[in-house]
Order: structure tokens, then C-alpha cells, then sequence
């Protein structure tokens, strides 16, 4: 769901803040009396504004029978008011020279628009909106679904590898709404009246569960007037919104499962508990990840890829989650390589890391990675909107995009010890074997 213009991506190439050194992100923060909060960021080296809204919902909670209503409304979020017609959205903002984009996850969903500066009025205007009467009729509804239900074909159903973390999600949460994806099912998107849409549209996409987020090229003021002319009318929601209290944080014994698809190469998928993102262990977590496959130089890479060449590709990363989530790493076989020497590969690595603390300068060098890794998330505008809306939303604290990597510097190399071997234990785990139909399946 994205139109670019040719005039921002290049004034953003040639104006990026990247490789600049990391400085505190100011910023002034606020509620409207409707509960909308907003985060206001000023920066007026480039003449660029992020306008972007974050409501906090995601497939998390949708109902077990009524899967995907998040992602379907990325999409019906686009098809415009009774001020804007139908096709009208994208136009506007391209016709004023920006781009705009919407995503879902499990959590929450994201909308922005990246603009000149002069047209900060116009950003506010679209999002305002969207959140106060947005065009839910049988016409748009009827076309979402089939786009929503056309994408799950190219991304999951028919893709080679499609379905390896709808399975592997499924086997890991028994009862944590996290066992579906937030691409949803299209057997409930098509049972789903237009009723049921409004009554979701009503309850969560409404100001006490946004963020309003703005940075670039803006006066504080004059944004905040703007701010109260679009939004401080819209009326506060009335509806009780779903938080699932339901959470997975550990295995008692290993899940084993096997899965056939249309695939030429084997893979071994491995998925581990761990807590939820901002929590203590969370940052050992992450620096792990980066130890094991950050980069042709990690651990996992060298060995698998590089050495033994027994796999083309090979990662870990952790589903950062809001509820605790999954350390999960990932092996697509070599030609004519087994999948359980992947598996025993993998598996003799994390041991690696658990019975021994890695060295000095391997630790300088996962620090380096990992700081520039997130100085970059703040190099452009855009990437701060989001990241303070998505620190206030998911943490409730929006001075985090400030104090993150602090915390990231502060993982000693007994952390990262005591973590691998806390939490990537068999019997904590998913393991699943992804094979090609030939070698067994139906």
C-alpha cells in the first residue's frame, strides 16, 4: 500500500541525518481532551514533515473467529470520507509531492504520510479523517476483501516458505491470540458482515487509543493549532476495547511438527519463549540475536553458510513482541543436505554461546553493530515518528527511543551467557521441519 514521489526520495537520499553522530531525540508530548496523545518532533534541517497516526491494535485483539480485521483495515483505511472519494487518498498526497504507506502487526497498526513541510495541514487533514468518519460501505468492504484475500495468496498461500511462521506461531501459542498471523484467514474476513467492520472501526480506531506523531520540519505552535482544528472535535470512543490477558511465556517439554510445502530446499525453523520487548532480558536477547546472525560475519552465518556450507541461508531474530514472544531462528538447506545436520549445526552454535562468554572483541563488535543498527532506525524523520509513537504505544514511554540503546550498551557478555542458556532450551521450543512435498508430504 505504497505511492513514493521521485522529489522525496531523493531530497531524503541527499538530506538524510545517516551517519550523523547519535544525538537525544526533543520532543514535546501531550494529550487533547478527547485522550488523543501527541508527540511533536522539530527539526527543520530538511523542509520534510512525517505526519503519522498509530492506534493501538493488532491481530492481538481480534477474535479467534474473526481473524485479519487489523490488517483488513490497513487496507479500507484508504477508500476514503464523505469529504474524500474514493480513490482520492493517494492522489492527494502524490499530487502534493509525498508518499504514504500503512502496516499491521500483531500489536498495533501504522499509517503515515511523508510530505513537503508546507503541506503539514494537508497530512493532518487526511488522518483526521480517517479517525473520525471513514467510509466503511459495501462497495469499499466488498473490494478489501478481495485485496486483502488476494495478498494472503501471494505472501503466504503461494509463496515458497509462505506458511512457515503461521505454523510455527501456531505451534508456540496454545492459547495467546498470537497464534494466528496478522494477515488473518480469508474464511472469516469473508464471513465478516459490514456491521462487525464498524463495530471494530468504532471501538479501537478511535483517539484514546492513538498516537498522533509528527516530526520534521515544523514550527511547535503553529503545529499544535493545527493539531486542535482537525482533531480536538472528533469524539472520544465509547466502546470497551479487548486486551488480551491470555499469554504464553514458556514451554514445559519440546513441540516437534513437520510441514510439507511446494519447496525445493529443506528448512529447520527453531522458535524459543522469551519475555516481552523492555524487559530486563529482553536487551541480552537482542545482542544475542545480533551475535548469532548479525551479518555474513556472525556465528550462525560463518559456520552454516561460510564453512560447512551446508545451508543458503541461515538467521535468528526475536519476535518483538508486546506480550512475551520468540527467539526463532531459521535454516534453508544446502542442495542435498539434510535437515537435521542443519538442526544439529544450529543447535551446537546456541550451546557454544551458552557454555562459554564470547570474547572482548567480539563484544566490542556486536556493540558496534548494534549502536549503528540503531542510529539509523533515527537517521530520517519518518523513522522517528514511528519510532515515537511505537515507544509510547508498545512501552508507554515515549523517552525509550532516548534510553534504548543505553540499556543495549549496558549487556555485559555474562548477560548474554546467562540469557541463551535461561531461554534456548529444548524444552522450551518449537521445532519445525519444513520440507520439500517430494520428501514425504500430500
Amino acid at each position: 500500500m505504497k505511492r513514493i514521489s521521485l522529489f522525496l526520495v531523493l531530497l531524503t537520499i541527499i538530506l538524510s541525518k545517516e551517519g550523523l553522530p547519535q544525538t537525544e531525540v526533543d520532543f514535546t508530548e501531550y494529550n487533547l481532551d478527547n485522550g488523543l496523545h501527541v508527540i511533536l518532533h522539530q527539526d527543520n534541517s530538511t523542509p520534510i514533515v512525517a505526519v503519522s497516526v498509530m492506534y493501538h491494535v493488532g491481530s492481538k485483539n481480534e477474535k479467534p473467529d474473526r481473524t485479519g480485521f487489523a490488517h483488513f483495515f490497513e487496507h479500507l483505511m484508504f477508500e476514503g470520507s464523505p469529504n474524500i472519494g474514493r480513490g482520492e487518498y493517494m492522489k492527494m498526497v502524490e499530487n502534493a509531492g509525498g508518499e504514504l504507506n500503512a502496516n499491521t502487526d500483531f500489536d498495533r497498526t501504522y499509517y503515515y504520510e511523508v510530505l513537503p513541510s508546507n503541506q503539514l495541514a494537508l497530512g493532518l487533514y487526511l488522518e483526521s479523517e480517517r479517525m473520525l468518519h471513514l467510509k466503511i460501505d459495501s462497495a469499499g468492504v466488498e473490494t478489501q476483501r478481495k485485496v486483502v484475500k488476494e495478498e494472503r495468496k501471494q505472501r503466504l498461500d503461494n509463496q515458497p516458505y509462505g506458511k512457515i511462521w503461521e505454523i510455527t506461531f501456531k505451534n508456540a501459542y496454545k492459547v495467546s491470540p498470537y497464534r494466528w498471523m496478522p494477515i488473518g484467514s480469508d474464511q472469516y474476513i469473508d464471513q465478516a458482515s459490514i456491521d462487525e467492520f464498524r463495530n471494530f472501526y468504532n471501538t479501537y480506531y478511535v483517539p484514546q487509543n492513538a498516537v498522533l506523531s509528527i516530526a520534521g520540519d515544523i514550527q511547535i505552535a503553529e503545529a499544535k493549532d493545527l493539531i486542535d482544528k482537525y482533531f480536538s472535535e472528533i469524539p472520544k470512543g465509547t466502546k470497551d476495547m479487548f486486551r488480551p490477558e491470555a499469554v504464553q511465556t514458556e514451554q514445559n517439554s519440546q513441540i516437534i511438527d513437520t510441514a510439507y510445502d511446494n519447496i525445493q530446499l529443506p528448512a529447520i525453523v527453531e522458535a524459543y519463549h522469551i519475555p516481552a520487548v523492555g524487559t530486563e532480558d529482553y536487551y541480552p536477547i537482542q545482542m544475542l540475536t545480533t551475535l548469532l546472525s548479525g551479518g555474513r560475519s556472525s556465528r550462525l552465518y560463518k559456520t552454516l553458510v561460510d564453512s560447512t556450507q551446508k545451508a543458503v541461508y541461515v538467521g535468528a531474530f526475536p519476535a518483538a513482541l508486546e506480550n512475551p514472544g520468540l527467539f526463532i531462528s531459521l535454516a534453508i538447506a544446502n542442495q542435498g543436505i539434510d535437515d537435521d545436520d542443519l538442526k544439529s549445526l544450529i543447535d551446537t552454535e546456541i550451546d557454544i554461546v551458552k557454555n562459554s562468554e564470547i570474547t572482548d572483541e567480539e563484544m566490542q563488535k556486536l556493540k558496534n553493530q548494534v549502536e549503528t543498527n540503531y542510529v539509523n532506525q533515527n537517521s530520517t524523520d519518518a523513522g522517528i515518528a514511528e519510532n515515537l509513537a511505537y515507544y509510547y504505544t508498545i512501552y508507554g514511554d515515549t523517552d525509550a527511543i532516548n534510553t534504548e540503546l543505553d540499556k543495549l550498551m549496558n549487556v555485559s557478555k555474562e548477560d548474554i551467557k546467562r540469557v541463551a542458556d535461561k531461554y534456548l532450551n529444548k524444552d522450551n521450543r518449537v521445532l519445525l521441519y519444513y520440507l520439500p512435498l517430494q520428501k514425504g508430504g500430500k
